[in-house]
């Protein structure tokens, strides 16, 4: 057996978690990936057989002496203390079952060791006749990533979003009366405001809150006690709905029994839901970066319609010229999620028959791209969004030369005059008042009612 060291001293791990099918040794004597399981899935697998063991004991399955060293160990687990205990690669069998057998035998070995007996013995607690107990990696990896999806969503990324929403509708507000050039096809407008703009923003982060609660009734449905493919099989009646009970109860969370544990354990349609709303999020946050980065660009020869906060130099060769950092290092991770849902669409058509195989790498992906999203909504409204100013002197400069104010002239001296007009204005780099005045277009005392950009917005 291989051996693992740690806080704890060696531990010896059994040959099929800690190698599987997925860390043939290469010529470096390293994993395929050296990608391990992340922490917030194998909590969640913890919690399960926490609660697994309560259940147990409950139903008459697991006496009290080992249900309580078991107990003790899964708390332990679970608070993180042996992290460096499992050391599997995410790219292992289809099933989990290298994580979960890591799992049984780090909880089984502790358990022992606490009751006075061998650590790296099987007496008196078995990793699956005791730790294991109606359980099968099958139902187990399934419903502890739906656990750890569902949980990290609603701790850590939907109040990451909520904060990036609200910071977009403090500048909505902030900016209501600032006027600027609308753009369409990166052409000139009609005028908005800067405030109508960010209240845009602002909008399309509440979508993506609201996409990413709808599909959590899916993910808290657990297909656990589905055993081997669905059945049951060697699982006491009640051990699923009591288990995921108590699971609700210590969670707060509304987690139920899955109804059909052929199609949630075949399948993986809630966490691809899940996934799909996210890529959405990161598809709009991509474009809220990339906006902020050009209606930043300049600052004198680009748009230069807001202010950005500069955080560090933007260049190791052009002293003074600042960089949109945090605007980029968003536009980068939203690509990174975007990309990852091919892998969790394609992981997900890998159901074969009754079990689908690429939970590991779906647990993975999935915990990745929600880190990448809370992180990125947490710096773009604490380094930058925060801190943006209006340059209120250019939206007007640019405003006043634009071509857009023609529009309103349409109703006044329709539409193929109102043409020309801005033609002539685009060759003689006359604006369209000036040109309105010259040409005694316009009454003197409408001229600046028909054209006042406000009016217009």
């Amino acid at each position: 057996m291989p051996k693992v060291k740690d806080s704890m001293g060696t531990m010896e791990v059994p040959e099929d978690a800690y190698y599987g099918a997925s860390t043939a040794r290469a010529v470096l004597n390293f994993p395929i990936s050296g990608y391990t399981v992340p922490q917030p899935v194998l909590k969640t697998l913890a919690h399960i057989k926490l609660a697994a063991a309560r259940i147990n004991r409950d139903l008459g399955l697991l006496p009290d002496d080992l249900f309580l060293a078991i107990e003790q160990a899964a708390q332990e687990v679970f608070d993180g203390k042996f992290r460096d205990h499992f050391p599997v690669d995410v790219f292992q069998t289809g099933s989990g079952t290298s994580t979960n057998m890591n799992m049984n035998e780090v909880i089984a070995a502790r358990a022992n060791e606490i009751l006075g007996s061998e650590r790296h013995g099987r007496n008196p607690i078995h990793p699956n006749d005791h730790v294991n107990l109606g359980q099968s990696s099958n139902d187990v990896i399934p419903s502890s990533l739906h656990m750890g999806v569902r949980l990290a969503a609603g701790e850590d990324l939907l109040p990451s979003m909520e904060e990036l929403a609200v910071s977009l509708e403090k500048k909505g507000r902030n900016f209501a009366d600032v006027v600027k050039v609308g753009r369409t096809h990166m052409q000139d407008a009609v005028p908005v405001t800067l405030g109508q703009e960010f209240s845009g923003y602002a909008i399309q982060v509440r979508e993506g809150i609201n996409f990413i609660k709808s599909t959590f009734p899916s993910l808290e449905l657990l297909p656990l006690g589905g055993t081997a493919v669905g059945t049951g099989l060697n699982t006491h009646p009640r051990f699923a709905q009591d288990t995921v009970k108590l699971i609700a109860d210590d969670t707060g969370v509304e987690f139920n029994l899955a109804e059909n544990r052929f199609a949630s354990m075949g399948g993986k349609e809630a966490l691809t839901a899940f996934h799909k709303a996210m890529s959405c999020y990161a598809s709009s946050l991509y474009k809220i970066a990339s906006d902020i980065r050009f209606l930043a660009s300049g600052p004198y020869t680009g748009i230069g319609e807001i202010n950005i906060p500069s955080l560090q130099p933007g260049s190791s060769i052009m002293p003074g010229k600042v960089n949109p950092v945090v605007p980029e290092s968003v536009l980068q991770a939203a690509v990174k999620v975007m990309g990852n849902d091919t892998a969790v669409t394609i992981a997900n058509s890998s159901g074969n028959l009754e079990l689908n195989v690429m939970m590991p790498l779906m647990g993975y992906v999935i915990m990745e791209s929600v880190v990448l999203m809370a992180n990125s909504s947490l710096n773009l409204a604490e380094k930058c969004v925060d801190r943006i100013t209006a340059n209120e002197d250019r939206c007007k400069e640019l405003v006043e030369k634009s071509l857009a104010l023609v529009t309103p002239l349409v109703k006044k001296i329709g539409y193929d005059k109102a043409a020309d007009l801005a033609k002539e204005a685009q060759r003689t780099g006359k604006t369209v008042r000036q040109l309105v005045r010259e040409k005694g277009l316009l009454p003197e005392d409408e001229i600046d009612d028909v054209l006042n950009p406000v009016g217009m917005v």
